[in-house]
């Protein structure tokens, strides 16, 4: 079961509004990409199913076949191999919404920032560059691939935004939403007592930890 078929749009926006940090913690998974990744622009930030693109350094001829293949409500996921070239810009992305396609996640290049934002397709990349890319391999498209040691399979649910990035398990999904609106539920909680002057060390049961030492 894919996330589409797991949680309505509703509910899939609910948990993008939680955001990426709470999902990660809530599953439990060793699912966050790692912090290398991050925003094309400010305030970039999505939702959506993965479709894994597997493209070869410095090109991108995939990521156009990848416009072909994806339904309405995904999410490129491409294993670039940290290729510092612009896989991705403007008229990719002008595509990719006239398509469905809601958000892009690369181990590799984007470029024109701007127009990303202006369009407000959120990507996500690993570096920002504008070295062009040559069209030879035309790559691998809906097989699972590896990120920095992560497998993204279709289907899998893609949360990023500007603190960063879960890839949770189609499996899990059900689950990790229900568990991330408890979760934000017991913290709303917790700050309301921390308004009032509680201390974390309380709230958190930190005391038994240990004590720091005095020098004084």
């Amino acid at each position: 079961m894919s996330a589409l078929q797991a949680l309505d749009a509703g509910e899939l926006k609910e948990l993008l509004d939680l955001g990426s940090a709470t999902a990660y913690e809530a599953s439990g998974l060793p699912c966050a990409l790692p912090p290398v990744f991050r925003p094309a622009w400010a305030g970039a930030r999505c939702v959506g199913t993965a479709l894994p693109v597997a493209a070869a350094p410095g090109d991108n001829l995939p990521l156009h076949w990848a416009l072909e293949a994806a339904v309405p409500g995904e999410v490129l996921v491409v294993d670039a191999g940290g290729s510092e070239h612009g896989y991705w810009g403007e008229v990719l992305a002008a595509s990719a919404l006239a398509r469905g396609v809601v958000g892009l996640v690369i181990d590799g290049g984007v470029r024109d920032t701007d127009r990303l934002r202006e369009l407000g397709f959120p990507a996500f990349s690993t570096s920002v560059s504008i070295l062009g890319t040559g069209k030879s391999w035309p790559g691998r498209v809906g097989s699972p691939v590896q990120l920095r040691g992560h497998r993204v399979a279709r289907g899998d649910l893609v949360v990023a935004d500007a603190d960063g990035i879960a890839v949770l398990p189609a499996a899990e999904i059900r689950r990790v939403r229900d568990a991330a609106l408890a979760r934000a539920a017991k913290e709303d909680q917790y700050m309301a007592r921390l308004r009032d002057g509680a201390l974390t060390l309380d709230l958190y049961g930190f005391r038994e930890l240990g004590q720091p030492e005095d020098h004084r």
